[in-house]
């Protein structure tokens, strides 16, 4: 396990009375607040949703929990000031509500431009550091890069699959799923749990599917699933033969030098959908940009493939409230024309 080794000193702070200064950065109380009535979760989660924007003053914060882990991220350098605030909050809380003899552990990642670092700043970390969700178990790695292998804002895109392929009612329907830009391979945990009979997960990361085939094998998974660590835009012809899909997951970054760029390279991705589908198969559409609204998705789909339904956005978690849904997490639903039904004609002879 990695364990800290430095120790923050603990001023005597009233939570509810601390302020940074202006000159040092903006006011933090919304955090403190929510930290004072923190719970003891047992799945990962969001805990506060700074980027939100609900927030004045801590747009730039967001609190996290990998049980036994609470991860704060900032966007901006915070002052060690700050951190020691932070720190003896976390500590006062834990101290009501941490089960008999438990360390806390926390990790500090900054984001600021120009100014990227993982601190470990109390405790330790597992290792390996396996997380769960709604029964589902993935390893995820806090200290390591930006991401931590498990989206949390995507949970009820995962509870969505979930029901999906548990409400077939056709096996045919139920047949495969195509999970791309599949990362650690979370949305083919879930499908296949769900009665999924096969998920072919197609990620140009190496590293990430690693994880992702470990992952089926923490929840006992040892079928169903394929792994293509290819490029996706050069791999159409063996995602299409292993096709058609009664659900196609598109779940890109936003952007990624060298990969992907959401507003050149999405529509590239659905003009492919009604090639990928089986009649009246489900594609399930996720985009996480700011600067990118509801339209984007839905103006391309409406180009790119209009034969395509809309049926509905995907609820975020309540956890990632948004002052503009055109700002939050987008996870819209499309589905395939069904096939017609043939026409018989009857002919009656008269006598």
């Amino acid at each position: 396990m990695k364990k800290a080794n430095i120790a923050l000193p603990h001023p005597c702070i009233h939570l509810r009375t601390f302020h940074l200064h202006p000159a040092n950065g903006p006011t933090m109380q919304a955090l403190l607040d929510a930290i004072a009535t923190l719970t003891l979760p047992t799945d990962a989660q969001r805990v506060f949703h700074g980027r939100g924007g609900l927030y004045p003053g801590c747009e730039h914060l967001s609190l996290d929990v990998f049980p036994p882990v609470w991860v704060l991220t900032s966007f901006q350098s915070l002052p060690e000031e700050a951190l020691a605030a932070l720190d003896a909050a976390l500590s006062a809380r834990w101290q009501q509500i941490a089960p008999s003899n438990a360390p806390l552990n926390w990790v500090y990642q900054c984001r600021a431009e120009g100014h990227l670092e993982t601190r470990l700043m109390q405790g330790q970390v597992p290792d390996p550091h396996v997380v769960t969700e709604r029964g589902s178990r993935f390893r995820v790695h806090v200290l390591k890069g930006q991401n931590h292998g498990l989206f949390l804002d995507m949970a009820e895109g995962r509870e969505w699959v979930r029901e999906w392929v548990r409400n077939q009612t056709s096996p045919q329907a139920r047949l495969k799923v195509l999970n791309l830009f599949a990362y650690t391979c979370a949305f083919s945990v879930v499908a296949l749990q769900a009665g999924a009979k096969h998920v072919v997960n197609v990620d140009m990361s190496h590293g990430a599917m690693a994880i992702g085939q470990h992952n089926h094998a923490l929840n006992d998974i040892t079928t169903g699933a394929s792994f293509l660590m290819h490029d996706i835009f050069k791999t159409w012809g063996k995602i299409t033969r292993s096709g058609p899909y009664g659900l196609v997951i598109v779940d890109p970054p936003s952007y990624q030098k060298g990969s992907f760029v959401a507003t050149k390279d999405y529509a590239r991705l659905m003009r492919r959908l009604p090639e990928l589908l089986a009649p009246g198969g489900h594609a399930l559409l996720c985009l996480n940009a700011p600067e990118l609204g509801l339209a984007f998705l839905q103006d391309q789909m409406q180009a790119m493939a209009p034969e395509l339904r809309f049926v509905t956005r995907v609820a975020n978690p309540a956890t990632f409230a948004d002052v503009s849904e055109e700002r939050a997490l987008k996870v819209l639903v499309y589905q395939a024309p069904a096939l017609s039904s043939p026409t018989v004609t009857i002919t009656v002879a008269h006598a």
